[in-house]
Parts: structure tokens; C-alpha cells; sequence
């Protein structure tokens, strides 16, 4: 067994792959750039190597300066993690040039199963059924074009190196597909250093669906059944699944079995994912392979028990895998919602700052429910434009998929992230959905049910009353402890009025509270009438200034994030948002009459919409543009935006230049 192994990445992996070589008793090398300086990666392992600047193509992707910490520090044996160098047949290859074990497939497997167009030749060869496509290599936009025609659109443009959701666009018309082929092969470059694309059938209505496969250097392989990854935003996931709802015993052992035929067909002989695009009816077809650990692979872990990360360098070791197929039991469900640095009302457009606050919830294990999160930060980690915006993965387990969905609710609703824009009130949304809840997915899911960008639910019913109670709560305690400030003038006994007026946005709750705040507090919601319909008890041991309140409400355990406003409070619960006001009956009379503030818009005005780089401005001063024209790409976070032209409008100002850092809501142009 190894005594030391380098980590070539960064961010939450590096620090889950640090987590089980400890347990192992290997020493750990982390490597870093100059955004990273003061990573929890780096912090965690034994020793930490300085290997370039802030961008991937100057210092996690650069092979030589890898080898180089691997000399420094002594280390046997590179696990690549995802993304970066997990996937590139070079890296492999000159690590055995140098004498270093690659923690993952041989190169020769990569270069088969690594490159997607030569995977899908190798798929075909092992009697796999592909989706429709052409798998060469496409010489510029032109071929492009008559290719995608000669298919039948929709087709997908993919990068031939890519994963991730990065250098993938889906096309409906020419214009679409030269625009797309330009913009994947961009993206491809940036990310892994190949651009070159290929195209493919898109299937409609699809699901996306993995097997995980395990192979040893002894022609040993394994499955370890699928994962449903249907719920994506930009071709990116964003919600996992083990095992599918889709899938019955029969359609998973045919999958499992032809992921095992084509990794024996390459000589596989590490973790590894084979994906497929299936259908409503459970028919499907070979997407790709993916040559490394899945950013989801935790869910695996937990319905299997499997410590995937321990089995990939077990066998980079060269022992025999130890697990036989028969071994292999799938136990309850579990669900991995992907924590990310975006604003959903922006349509998910990335967002940058510190973490000013950051506190997840507590990782237990309790009456068959289990909570896991892996994540790469800490409160006062800086989110940078540099990398992937993934913040953390926040997984749960239990005996059915619903346990497990309700167990992720409770989980998100205790999750703490302040400072920069965060999709935790998306997923808490999600996990309340309906459609979600019954299992009915596919990949156009987020597109279909939040086809105007996403906004919080409507504050209604059960949830209405939730949050009316807790900022009673919350009012009544700010009330006490008011009272206790010393040296207040006298005058007589001084009471406030038990019945309140809780305001959730325009709406209004008539409630009556009592209670001593040593005690629990009971608020009884009123009809017109002032008679009480309902009585609930409140009971929490919450502080003014606390991010989060838990407690009881109705005998109920509740978490609800707690954020100040102006004359009260922003209330988050269950995919809910709403500022809540608690007015004495005066108050709300002349509340009423206050008008409501109307934000106001971008004017004339392109504003950038998320933090980033102005990579290129398609336009010029003076120009005339027409609806739907490109206007200017802004990259962040390895991900190319286009932003286009809402109506027909002449240019009239440049504000930007190509090459510029914007801050979100950053002036590029103006319109005349």
C-alpha cells in the first residue's frame, strides 16, 4: 500500500479523497494555485505545494508542474479526482513515465473510454446501443451545420473531452448549431485543453441515468448499480439519485450488464461510470464513459456501502478486488443535492464573494436516516471566478426515497450560507415538488417546471402559518427583552398588546400571543371575527442575531432561516421566502397605506448578469442589432454566456472592452 499520495485537484474532492487516506493511514500532498492559497485542501493535508496561478490552464492542468510536487514531496501514487487531469491519457502516461502510479484506468482505457468520440466507437464495436450521431472529428461551423442537418435536430453538441456540462450545447436550427459548435469548442479549450466536439441525436423528453463500475488489474469487473441524474440546469447536474425511480430489476441488470461488457471490452480497471440517455418507456442508449470518480458518487456509497475512493487506490495498489457481484446489495435510497454559488432568479448565473457565513448542517446518522456533506470550504472561504461554483454536496439516506427526499428538506432548511447568492432555497423548493416527489423526471425537468426562472413558492397554507408563528415568536421575544433594558422611564405598569398583525409581504395574519419567553409561547390565529380557529404552541430556544431558529411549532421540530429587515424579519422555510412584519393593530393601519417600492430596471442598458470576464463584445458603437443577435459572451467559472439582444435596438455607447473584469449588474453598452 501507498505511504503518500498527491491529490491533483482541489475544492471538495481533494478534501473527501484526503478524508479516506487518512482513514487508510496514507499521508496526503495537496496542491494549490494562488486562489487557493488558503483552501481547506490545503489545510487538511499533510503538506500543501504551490504550483502556479489562479487559472486551471496555468496550474492545476499543467502535467510537469504535478510530476514536480510529486517529486518534492515523495509521493508514490496522483489521484486526479474529477475534472482537470482525471481524464487525459497524457497525464496517465506521463506519470508512468515518471514512475508514479495514476490512481485510476490505464491510459489505454482512458484513451478508449476517456475521448467521447472513441468511446462511442468502442461502444458500438461491444454491441452496446449508442444514440445516433456522427462520431468524427468536425472541421469548422460549416460541416457542423450539415452534419446536424443530415442527424435531424434537435442534435447535442459535445466536446469529445468534456464533462461536467462544459463544452455541450443543444441546437434546433443552423443558426443555433453554428453558434453552439463555436461556443463548445471555446469551452472545451478552456477546460481541457481539446476542442474538438462531435454531434449526436437529442433525445427528447430523456432521462439520464449511470452505472458505476468497478474493474481490478486482474479482469475483474463489477457494478454497483445506477444513479438518476436527471435534474440539471445547462446541461450541469444539480440533483442525483440512487438507485432510479425508473428502473426496475430487470432494465438495471441489462444496464449493469452492459456497462460491465464494454469496461471488460477496454480492459477497465478502476471506478468508472457508464452513462446512459434512457426513455420513459426504460429503453436506452450509450452516452459516454467517464474515466474517473463522479462528482455523485456519494450516493452510491451510501446505498451500497462501498468507499469507492478506498476501492480505486486498493486497486491502483494492485490488489484484487476484493467484492464479487453477488456482494453487491442495494440498501434504501439516498439523494445528493449539489450546493451551489449561483442565483436561481438570475437563471442560475454564478455568483463570486466570501462565505461570510457558512454553516452546514450536522452530519449524523440517526434511526436509519443519515446525512453526509462533502464540501471544499469553510465560513471565510472566498468563492472565485476561476473554478467550478460548487460550494458542497449535501447527501442524505434512508430506508424509502420519500424518507430520504423529506430528510434533505429538513437538511437544506438547517444550511447557513451567507455572503454570496446560493441555490439552497431552489433545492428546498425542489424537494417539495410534487412532480419531483413521484419520481416523474427528465432532463428538461428544471426547464419545463420553472420555465420563467425560478422564483420561492407562494407563502400558503401550513407554510404560511409556520413562518406567521415563528416571527410572532421572534417579535414576542424582541418585545421581553425590551422591557428588561434597565433605567427605562416610569409611569406605571406597561403591557404590550397581545394581538398582533402579521404582514407576509401584502398578506396578513390576525394572531393573539401569551407566554412568558421563558416558556413556550402560544399564538392563536383569528378569523375577521377575532375568534380563535387555531392554537399553536412555539417553543425555541433561539437569540436575537442567530442566522437560524429551531424549535417547535405545534409539536412539530421546524428549522427556519432568520435574516433582519427593515421593521422585521426575511423568513425562509421549505423553498419559502418572505419578509414578515408583526405590526401592533395601529402599525398595520398605517402600514397599509405605505407604497409599495417598485424596482427599477436596466433601462437602456446591457448589465452584466453575473461576475465575470467580458471575453468578447460582438458589437461596435453606432451598430443596428435585431432581437435574438449576440451582443457580448462573458465567461465565468469556466462557463461561456451569451447575451443577447431582447428587441430590435441600435448601439449607441460601449462600456466594456474584451478582457475586462465585471462586477455583477456592470454597464457593458447602452442602447441609443
Amino acid at each position: 500500500m501507498f505511504q503518500k499520495i498527491l491529490i491533483a485537484n482541489r475544492g471538495e474532492i481533494a478534501c473527501r479523497i484526503i478524508k479516506t487516506a487518512r482513514r487508510m493511514g496514507i499521508k496526503t500532498v495537496a496542491v494549490f494555485s494562488d486562489a487557493d492559497r488558503d483552501s481547506l485542501h490545503a489545510e487538511m493535508a499533510d503538506e500543501a505545494i504551490h504550483i502556479g496561478p489562479a487559472p486551471a490552464a496555468q496550474s492545476y492542468l499543467v502535467i510537469e508542474r504535478i510530476i514536480a510536487a510529486c517529486k518534492e514531496s515523495g509521493a508514490e501514487a496522483v489521484h486526479p479526482g474529477y475534472g482537470f487531469l482525471s481524464e487525459r491519457e497524457a497525464f496517465a502516461l506521463a506519470l508512468q513515465k515518471a514512475g508514479i502510479t495514476f490512481i485510476g484506468p490505464n491510459p489505454k482505457a482512458i484513451a478508449a473510454m476517456g475521448d467521447k468520440i472513441e468511446s462511442k466507437k468502442a461502444a458500438a464495436r461491444a454491441k452496446v446501443s449508442t444514440v445516433p450521431g456522427h462520431l468524427g472529428e468536425i472541421a469548422d461551423a460549416r460541416e457542423a451545420v450539415r452534419i446536424a442537418a443530415e442527424v435531424g435536430y434537435p442534435v447535442m453538441i459535445k466536446a469529445s473531452a468534456g464533462g461536467g456540462g462544459k463544452g455541450m450545447r443543444i441546437a434546433s436550427t443552423a443558426k443555433e448549431t453554428e453558434e453552439g459548435y463555436g461556443l463548445a469548442r471555446s469551452e472545451a479549450k478552456s477546460s481541457f485543453g481539446d476542442d474538438r466536439v462531435f454531434i449526436e441525436k437529442f433525445i427528447e423528453n430523456p432521462r439520464h441515468i449511470e452505472i458505476q463500475v468497478l474493474g481490478d488489474k486482474f479482469g475483474n469487473v463489477i457494478h454497483l448499480g445506477e444513479r438518476e441524474c436527471s435534474i440539471q440546469r445547462r446541461n450541469q447536474k444539480v440533483v442525483e439519485e440512487a438507485p432510479s425511480p425508473l428502473l426496475d430489476a430487470k432494465t438495471r441488470n441489462l444496464m449493469g450488464e452492459q456497462a460491465i461488457q464494454l469496461a471488460k471490452a477496454v480492459g477497465y480497471d478502476s471506478a468508472g461510470t457508464v452513462e446512459f440517455v434512457a426513455g420513459q418507456d426504460k429503453s436506452f442508449y450509450f452516452l459516454e464513459m467517464n474515466t474517473r470518480l463522479q462528482v455523485e458518487h456519494p450516493v452510491t456509497e451510501l446505498i451500497t456501502g462501498v468507499d469507492l475512493v478506498e476501492q480505486m487506490i486498493r486497486v491502483a495498489a494492485g490488489e484484487k478486488l476484493a467484492l464479487r457481484q453477488a456482494d453487491i446489495k442495494l440498501k434504501g435510497s439516498a439523494i445528493e443535492a449539489r450546493v451551489y454559488a449561483e442565483d436561481p432568479s438570475r437563471n442560475f448565473l454564478p455568483s463570486i464573494g466570501r462565505l461570510v457565513r457558512y454553516r452546514p448542517p450536522r452530519e449524523t446518522a440517526i434511526d436509519g436516516i443519515s446525512v453526509r456533506n462533502d464540501t471544499g470550504v469553510t465560513e471565510g472561504s472566498e468563492v472565485s471566478i476561476y473554478y467550478d461554483p460548487l460550494i458542497a454536496k449535501l447527501c442524505t439516506h434512508g430506508p424509502t426515497r420519500i424518507a430520504a427526499i423529506d430528510a434533505m428538506g429538513r437538511a437544506l432548511d438547517d444550511f447557513t450560507i451567507d455572503g454570496i447568492a446560493h441555490n439552497l432555497p431552489f433545492l428546498s423548493s425542489l424537494m417539495q415538488h410534487p412532480r419531483w416527489r413521484e419520481g416523474r423526471l427528465s432532463t428538461g425537468f428544471i426547464k419545463e417546471e420553472f420555465p420563467d426562472g425560478f422564483a420561492p413558492r407562494a407563502v400558503r397554507g401550513k407554510e404560511r402559518e409556520t413562518l406567521a408563528a415563528v416571527a410572532t415568536a421572534i417579535d414576542h421575544l424582541s418585545n421581553s427583552r425590551r422591557r428588561q433594558i434597565t433605567q427605562q422611564m416610569t409611569g406605571g405598569n406597561f403591557r404590550f398588546a397581545p394581538e398582533r398583525i402579521v404582514m407576509l409581504g401584502r398578506e396578513e395574519e390576525r394572531v393573539h400571543v401569551e407566554g412568558d419567553i421563558t416558556q413556550p409561547v402560544t399564538v392563536s390565529f383569528l378569523n375577521a371575527d377575532g375568534d380563535v380557529r387555531r392554537r399553536v404552541a412555539v417553543e425555541s430556544g433561539w437569540w436575537t442575531g442567530e442566522p437560524l431558529w429551531t424549535g417547535l411549532v405545534g409539536g412539530e421540530q421546524v428549522s427556519v432561516q432568520v435574516r433582519p429587515i427593515a421593521n422585521g424579519v426575511r423568513l425562509s422555510h421549505c423553498g419559502v421566502v418572505a419578509d414578515v412584519r408583526v405590526y401592533t393593530t395601529r402599525e398595520a393601519e398605517l402600514a397599509r397605506l405605505m407604497p409599495e417600492k417598485v424596482k427599477a430596471g436596466a433601462g437602456k442598458s446591457l448589465l452584466c448578469p453575473m461576475p465575470g470576464l467580458l471575453k468578447e463584445l460582438a458589437v461596435s458603437a453606432g451598430q443596428a442589432v435585431k432581437a435574438g443577435d449576440t451582443l457580448a459572451v462573458v465567461e465565468a467559472m469556466k462557463m461561456e454566456n451569451v447575451l443577447k439582444a431582447e428587441r430590435d435596438a441600435v448601439v449607441k455607447t460601449l462600456r466594456a472592452k474584451a478582457g475586462d473584469s465585471l462586477a455583477v449588474d456592470a454597464v457593458i453598452l447602452e442602447f441609443a
